[in-house]
């Protein structure tokens, strides 16, 4: 069904821009998604939400996003929609190793799949169930008081973490730092080495080579151990 008032937005901002296109089919059918992205709807279909990142900001901010609504081409979309896969990408675990293997723009980081994820070791792996949980826990926690300061104060998530690097909502922090420590239980590691950046890199590299190499057992999305 075709909204007028959005099909107006659409011939006045799209439409001009598609007529010069060297591609027939997006001239012509200028109303319609150029690239339908059949891969990314199929991996969400059944899900009814997921994980999405801006593809490049100051920082890695992630939040929960409708599969019911299309995100553009430069949002990152992961196909969860558990609260302990949410908790893992929202730790400083996988923050730190996004910045040692993405590329930057103008400073700011530039969130590549392919060298991040890809080879980002998912602590799914290696936790048990009682670890799993008490990561999911921990995320639903975090980002229920994320959510209720952005509503209360009626900011975004940019304000709110750079009043968080002031100082500000130390409660908020607190709940960051614990589920550090929790999704770093799960790789087995102290919670010291939850907010050591190097450490984590350098333990991340160490787990990355004994995969490759064989020598760890290794099931990205399963359960090995419960």
């Amino acid at each position: 069904m075709l909204v007028p008032a959005a099909m107006e937005i659409v011939r006045r901002l799209v439409k001009p821009e598609r007529e010069s296109n060297n591609r027939k089919s997006y001239r012509d059918k200028w109303w319609i998604f150029a690239e339908p992205r059949t891969a990314m709807r199929a991996a969400v279909a059944e899900l009814d939400r997921c994980p999405v990142l801006p593809g490049h900001g100051k920082r890695l901010s992630l939040a929960w996003y409708s599969t019911d609504v299309l995100p553009s081409n430069a949002t990152d979309v992961f196909a969860f929609e558990d609260d302990f896969s949410m908790g893992v990408l929202l730790s400083r675990i996988h923050d730190a190793w996004a910045w040692d293997r993405a590329s930057t723009l103008k400073g700011d980081l530039r969130y590549t799949p392919t060298s991040v994820f890809m080879t980002f070791p998912w602590a799914r792996s290696f936790a048990n169930a009682d670890q799993r949980e008490r990561v999911a826990e921990a995320s639903r926690e975090l980002l229920m008081r994320r959510s209720e300061i952005c509503q209360t104060e009626r900011i975004g998530l940019t304000t709110l973490y750079n009043q968080v690097d002031e100082g500000a909502w130390k409660d908020l922090k607190a709940l960051h730092r614990r589920l550090d420590e929790v999704v770093a239980d799960c790789y087995g590691w102290p919670k010291s080495v939850a907010q050591d950046d190097a450490e984590i890199v350098r333990r991340l590299t160490a787990l990355n080579r004994r995969i490759v190499e064989g020598d760890l057992p290794y099931e990205p999305f399963g359960y090995l151990t419960d």
